[in-house]
């Protein structure tokens, strides 16, 4: 028999490591808590986990709280969800609620500026990533020539992955969230092995939580009520802690502009594509 599809689902995957799900599915029962005490009905018990890319899931109408990249939210998922909130996070290179990211090199590697790292290989996670791609166009587009500055430029699907391309030498480096960064030094220390951060990107609001699209005002505020409540809590400390959660800013939909102005920067100065 077949099981039917739950009427809603929450989806957190942004910084879902394995070592941290106990924590990230912890955090998302507190939440779920203080969304039913809220008021709110068919809050999801459980968290719903992509198999594959998560923007096709988190598109869905069914969503009732999700996490994305900013360049997804203000690209690939424009006008199929909904802004709910910033997360502040506690990690180096993170400012209230901005992030940025750091480009990891191999620790030998001899390059003092930027500049220093044209034709050499980039590995990134995703093409659609504000960390991973989008920041480190805006990092080197101006010593870009005739709209290409790396030899090569591998996709690994993830942080992880991308880091692992270096170590093994078939990459040079990479521009790796500072949360997912700071997580690895924590939970995977031999993720980071021989690397080091050596350059820092532009920065812009830190990953965004969301919704479904078209979310009456009533049900919206409700939501940030019960994120505000859970983030709150005593009893969620040590889960928000592990998670470097250390807060969220309700304001800041107008910021992630600055991803389309990095985007357009780029363009300005001839460099289309991350290449």
């Amino acid at each position: 028999m077949t099981t039917p599809a739950p009427r809603f689902f929450a989806c957190l995957p942004m910084y879902d490591l394995p070592e941290l799900r106990q924590a990230t599915d912890a955090w998302w029962r507190g939440l779920a808590g203080h969304l039913t005490a809220v008021g709110l009905r068919d809050v999801p018990e459980t968290l719903t986990r992509p198999e594959g890319e998560a923007t096709p899931l988190l598109a869905e109408p069914r969503l009732v709280i999700g996490q994305t990249c900013g360049y997804p939210l203000t690209h690939g998922l424009a006008g199929s969800v909904a802004y709910l909130g910033t997360p502040r996070y506690r990690a180096p290179g993170c400012a209230g609620s901005d992030y940025r990211s750091f480009v990891v090199l191999r620790a030998e590697d001899p390059a003092g500026t930027p500049a220093d790292l044209h034709g050499r290989r980039a590995a990134i996670n995703s093409w659609d990533s504000q960390s991973g791609m989008n920041a480190l166009r805006a990092l080197v587009a101006p010593h870009a020539r005739a709209g290409r500055f790396f030899a090569q430029v591998l996709t690994s699907g993830s942080h992880r992955g991308s880091l692992a391309l270096i170590r093994e030498g078939r990459a040079d480096l990479a521009a790796i969230d500072c949360v997912t960064l700071e997580l690895l030094r924590r939970v995977d220390p031999g993720a980071i092995e021989g690397l080091e951060a050596r350059f820092e990107t532009p920065a812009a609001p830190a990953l965004p939580y969301i919704t479904r699209h078209g979310v009456e005002p009533g049900l919206l505020a409700a939501l940030r009520a019960g994120l505000t409540a859970a983030l709150a809590d005593r009893a969620l400390t040590e889960v928000r802690a592990e998670l470097l959660l250390d807060g969220m800013d309700f304001d800041r939909a107008p910021d992630y502009a600055v991803i389309n102005d990095m985007e357009r920067s780029a363009e300005l100065l001839g460099y289309l594509a991350l290449a």
